[in-house]
């Protein structure tokens, strides 16, 4: 109580004012000989309140005071800059509309600078862009309709599918086709070239414009994006014939063949493409990969991973299929190198795929007629893989490794090494056409870059090589959007019904 005195400035015989100033309406009355006044339950919270707080740090038994609230909107406008910068621009656009202090910081062209850097790779300096006068807020603005269309893309066609990429290029978006080519080993970079081309520089609205053709001049493209299609369409189609008059003198005419009925159609769809999650269980680091399969030249490749097996799903070309590698079922190497007599490799395969045909018939029959069997269900990528893990892959001693005899090749200059042999059935339809097949064989793991898969019954080996290119806006938003993708390359162009392996 002293000590509470000398804080409030009056003596001990006195009392403490502060107890004073404290007592509620209940205790004042009493001290009067009043009755107490009834109490409203928010009175009651406020007298609480008060009471906790009035005597911090006297000794006494109270808790300490509230600390005081602190609104966003008091802080400094320079530490507002550097918070608002870091949020999505599409937070800060329902923030813009909170109050006039952050519609009046969101003008700050340093906030947009940064948002135009992470989300779309924008290095521009301020200078250029001073010189065009234009500022970082008006570039994301001109982006924004757009930044659904930044990514990879499949072409969605019963004929011959390729890829396109769609990125910020500068005070550009800039969308880029592949070209396969014949002469390209499968450590060289893919071949893209422009297909069309939004210029954000322009007072008005962008427009797109067509870049294909050599001939005649760029003229306007509609770019429309729709439930995860990409649409192009071009207002001129003269310029197609040049484009194939182009393909046949640059990569021959069986290549043109594969390609000559896309150009025919006025408008081209796509579908998305994402790139597969990575986890610590795969063997290698997923993602995509080209292969030399025929004189189409080279195709594109996915690998993923989803548990028990891991897939290789055919993204180009003209035909669809997916070649599934049974991570449980390794095959082990006589005398520490690979097999040399292609027979007794041969024995081994057809000794592993009349056990799984066996397998997955009993199962069948055990799920009464179950379309989706054990070594076909769509396992979640997020599901840890129950063979071996990606340290053992990485630990795992290189062996000596050359072609069987008897075994062909269009690329003879493959690793001579290798790490892990299993066992996989690659399932090939050709689009367009009622042909498929199912291709039992032996899958080779050389390292992290290279991989590669003997047809048991063709005597045939691909050499995949990991694709070098650097790609943005690929991640998949959850791993059930991803699985959907797989299944929809799968399926084939909207409309056609798949064909079942």
């Amino acid at each position: 109580m002293e000590e509470c005195a000398g804080l409030c400035g009056v003596g001990s015989s006195r009392g403490c004012r502060c107890r004073q100033q404290c007592q509620g309406p209940a205790e004042t009355a009493a001290a009067d000989g009043k009755p107490a006044p009834a109490l409203a339950p928010a009175e009651k919270h406020v007298e609480a309140d008060a009471a906790a707080g009035c005597c911090a740090g006297s000794g006494g038994i109270a808790s300490p005071m509230r600390p005081p609230r602190c609104s966003l909107q008091d802080l400094p406008a320079e530490m507002l800059v550097e918070i608002l910068a870091s949020l999505p621009g599409t937070d800060l656009l329902s923030l813009a509309q909170v109050c006039t202090k952050f519609h009046r910081i969101l003008h700050t062209d340093s906030i947009w600078r940064r948002r135009c850097r992470d989300e779309y790779g924008i290095r521009e300096n301020l200078q250029n862009l001073e010189t065009i006068g234009m500022s970082y807020r008006e570039v994301y603005a001109k982006l924004f309709p757009y930044r659904h269309t930044l990514g990879l893309w499949q072409l969605d066609t019963e004929h011959y599918r390729t890829l396109l990429n769609v990125v910020v290029d500068g005070l550009c978006i800039t969308g880029w086709t592949y070209g396969p080519s014949l002469n390209t080993h499968v450590d060289g970079p893919l071949q893209f070239e422009p297909s069309f081309r939004i210029r954000l520089t322009e007072r008005k609205s962008a427009a797109a414009e067509c870049l294909e053709g050599r001939i005649s001049r760029p003229h306007s493209r509609h770019v429309q994006i729709q439930k995860g299609r990409l649409t192009l369409q071009c207002n001129e189609t003269d310029h197609r014939k040049d484009l194939t008059m182009r393909l046949r003198e640059e990569r021959g005419l069986v290549l043109v063949y594969a390609q000559e009925d896309r150009y025919q159609y006025d408008c081209l769809a796509y579908r998305r493409l994402y790139l597969p999650p990575r986890h610590p269980d795969d063997l290698i680091r997923p993602g995509l990969f080209q292969g030399n399969y025929d004189p189409f030249g080279l195709k594109i490749v996915m690998l993923s991973f989803h548990g028990k097996y891991a897939r290789v799903t055919k993204v180009t070309g003209d035909s669809i299929g997916m070649l599934e590698i049974h991570l449980m079922r390794r095959i082990q190497l006589p005398d520490g190198e690979f097999f040399h007599n292609l027979n007794e490799l041969s024995r081994v395969v057809q000794e592993i795929d009349k056990q799984v045909i066996r397998e997955r018939e009993q199962q069948q029959q055990q799920e009464d007629g179950t379309e989706e069997s054990q070594g076909h269900g769509w396992q979640s990528p997020a599901q840890p893989s129950v063979g071996e893990s990606g340290a053992a892959a990485s630990e795992e001693q290189p062996v000596p490794f050359v072609l069987p005899v008897g075994v062909r090749s269009r690329d003879q200059n493959y690793p001579r090494t290798c790490r892990m042999c299993f066992y996989a059935v690659d399932t090939v339809t050709l689009t367009g056409l009622a042909y498929r097949g199912r291709f039992p064989g032996v899958f080779i793991l050389f390292d992290e870059n290279h991989l590669g898969f003997i047809w048991q019954e063709l005597k045939y080996f691909i050499l995949f090589g990991r694709v070098q290119n650097t790609f943005q806006n690929v991640e998949a938003p959850s791993p059930q959007a991803f699985l959907e993708m797989l299944k929809d390359i799968q399926s084939g162009p909207p409309g056609r019904s798949s064909l079942q392996i």
